[in-house]
């Protein structure tokens, strides 16, 4: 039966492939100039080029009248897989193993979808494991400067042949036969009230056993845990080399934007649409991601 992982072996593996450089980019060169997982502040300037593998993310590194909103630019684009492995605790093993949950759940000739796609990342995980190769891989982004430096990415790699990527909206893609979703960090920046309306799409477009998988941040019920993690998490950032002025002045530029919900609140709306089992299988620090079965 599709619906349980036919191996618990391969949902624990985590191979060297997850170092490979689509996933950790320790790039030192700045960048030329400067709905999916991380944005930029309004007033950032465009980027004259890039390197396939990014620049680095100093985006908040310089004092800012007002950072502004996020928003997915050329900025954040030129920048992501530095800015995303040095924010999110955690990324490298949830896009490796987002291949790996793919795998379990594939049916040939159905759709793997990845809603924000950015770079391509969790789509080229499962282009790369051999139970996805009858399944068409389409990745999905509204940000045009997102998808540019995703296509250019990807060519590099064999498996690039087999993706597909559209510049829409998720909430209002068309979606059919899907066996598996993708939602790495996507949600999250989507307005709560139309949250459940696309995941019951999602849910409409899917067969029995077919899967979602869902990374978010996440809040907790309780206050002062809560404010423990989020702590712990800028830690973590300053481990990563931000300073405390980066820190503070990204988390006042996704005020508002990237709205957390608590693991309770994803399980419920989950359960609501159809799904018919769904919890937590990653976690670090505020950081986690979900797989409902349908």
């Amino acid at each position: 039966m599709r619906e349980e992982p036919r191996a618990l072996q391969a949902l624990l593996s985590c191979t060297l492939r997850l170092w490979s450089p689509l996933l950790v980019m320790t790039q030192n060169v700045p960048p030329d100039s400067s709905p999916n997982a991380d944005i930029t502040p309004s007033t950032a300037g465009e980027p004259a080029s890039t390197t396939l593998s990014g620049g680095r993310d100093d985006l908040f590194a310089s004092p800012l009248s007002d950072p502004g909103l996020f928003r997915f630019d050329a900025s954040v684009a030129s920048v992501f897989p530095d800015m995303i492995n040095r924010s999110v605790p955690g990324y490298a093993t949830v896009v490796g193993m987002t291949g790996t949950l793919a795998a379990q759940h594939a049916r040939p000739g159905s759709r793997i979808y990845d809603l924000g796609c950015s770079w391509g990342a969790s789509l080229l995980s499962a282009a790369r494991e051999p139970a996805c190769d009858r399944c068409d891989l389409i990745g999905i982004d509204n940000s045009k400067a997102m998808l540019e430096q995703a296509s250019s990415h990807l060519a590099q790699f064999p498996e690039a042949s087999r993706i597909e990527l559209q510049r829409a909206d998720v909430l209002d893609t068309p979606l059919d036969n899907a066996s598996v979703v993708i939602m790495n960090y996507t949600l999250q920046f989507i307005p709560i009230e139309q949250r459940e309306a696309l995941l019951k799409r999602i849910r409409e477009a899917m067969m029995p056993g077919d899967v979602l998988i869902l990374s978010e941040k996440l809040t907790l019920p309780d206050p002062r845990l809560n404010e423990y993690l989020i702590d712990l998490h800028h830690d973590f950032k300053r481990q990563q080399g931000y300073s405390d002025l980066e820190i503070a002045q990204k988390r006042q530029a996704l005020e508002d934007v990237l709205v957390p919900e608590t693991r309770e609140a994803h399980v419920a709306r989950l359960n609501a649409v159809g799904f018919s089992r769904c919890d937590v299988w990653f976690q670090c620090l505020n950081f986690g991601s979900l797989i409902a079965i349908a």
